[in-house]
């Protein structure tokens, strides 16, 4: 405790430096310098007040700082205590998502690139499983000075998030409206899922069926479900809902519209097997664009919101602290699948 003090005080002597930095910089010397090490407890701020002599709203300030930096976190009636020795980052972020599938990983790239190297994202999934969510939760709460999480669409998740203060959140990717003072970054899947298929009315039209193939039990987006039903009702079209795709299902004349890569990679496999040609014998539209869906088999059609736009937005947020509430478009991709 005493040696604590001294690396505080020592910083006295720098005229340029606030109570508050001498502070923060006098804990994260300690810890520099192997006095505190991850376990360790810290005073609690009464007692900070006491020996310091700082303000107490100064003392609070500087262990916000440290608990954003991810260097301590505070257990309730037990106090705070070091965390991690990692004094280089300026701030950790907690990154809350789905699932590592390919387009949420081009999110990451692009945020982890725009973010900058003094941050450390650490990123965490919960696979649209509400126990895996609450578990991931219980243990990243308080620990982190941000956190950006892709929401699951439920009562006890949305209270679970409105637990954190509006400051440290940031909602991407899933739109979960837990107030108009939450800031989000996501896309909107029903009126823009609708308006894509609009855009190809005339291609559509010339298939004897339209099949999406959808999982209600997975994190399939319920507004791409209910727009599908609203445009076959709105311009006569014949069409279908399954749950997955299996080789049985695979006719000519038909166009198909997956969520899943692993339903296309298999109807693609089966067209090629049965001699069907894209765009012409079969059609197919597949959700989320990502680089391969470009390549493949002459090109994919995609519905597909800017995964990288969506993270620079992201990022710009975080950095700026400037936390703000944006829809990235959907948009559709026409290539030479329909």
């Amino acid at each position: 405790m005493v040696k604590l003090i001294g690396f505080i005080k020592k910083l006295e002597e720098i005229n340029s430096l606030s109570k508050h930095e001498q502070l923060v910089l006098g804990i994260i010397e300690a810890i520099d310098s192997g006095y505190l090490t991850v376990g360790d407890q810290m005073p609690s701020i009464n007692v900070m007040v006491d020996e310091v002599g700082f303000a107490r709203k100064t003392i609070v300030k500087a262990y916000e700082e440290l608990k954003d930096r991810g260097l301590i976190e505070s257990k309730k009636t037990k106090g705070y205590f070091i965390i991690s020795n990692k004094t280089k980052v300026f701030l950790k972020i907690a990154l809350l998502m789905y699932s590592f599938q390919r387009f949420q990983q081009e999110f990451y790239n692009a945020l982890r690139k725009e973010i900058g190297d003094k941050v450390q994202i650490d990123v965490f999934f919960h696979h649209n499983n509400e126990e895996v969510f609450e578990t991931i939760f219980a243990n990243i709460q308080g620990k982190y000075g941000l956190y950006v999480i892709v929401p699951i669409e439920s009562k006890s998740t949305k209270k679970l998030l409105q637990s954190l203060s509006v400051e440290r959140l940031l909602i991407v990717d899933r739109f979960l409206d837990l107030g108009p003072q939450y800031s989000y970054v996501t896309q909107e899947f029903e009126h823009s899922t609708y308006n894509t298929l609009v855009q190809l009315l005339l291609k559509i039209r010339k298939y004897k069926k339209l099949v999406l193939f959808f999982r209600k039990d997975l994190d399939y987006p319920e507004g791409v479900l209910e727009s599908f039903q609203r445009f076959l009702k709105d311009y006569d079209i014949k069409g279908q809902v399954l749950q997955n795709y299996t080789d049985e299902v695979l006719k000519k004349d038909h166009l198909y519209l997956t969520i899943s890569d692993s339903d296309l990679w298999s109807l693609l496999k089966d067209c090629r097997d049965s001699n069907y040609r894209i765009g012409k014998d079969v059609g197919v539209v597949s959700f989320n664009d990502h680089l391969v869906k470009e390549i493949v088999s002459g090109g994919i059609t995609t519905i597909s919101t800017d995964f990288k736009r969506m993270a620079l937005l992201t990022a710009k947020n975080l950095k700026q602290l400037s936390y703000k509430q944006a829809i990235v478009p959907t948009q559709l991709i026409d290539r030479n699948s329909v």
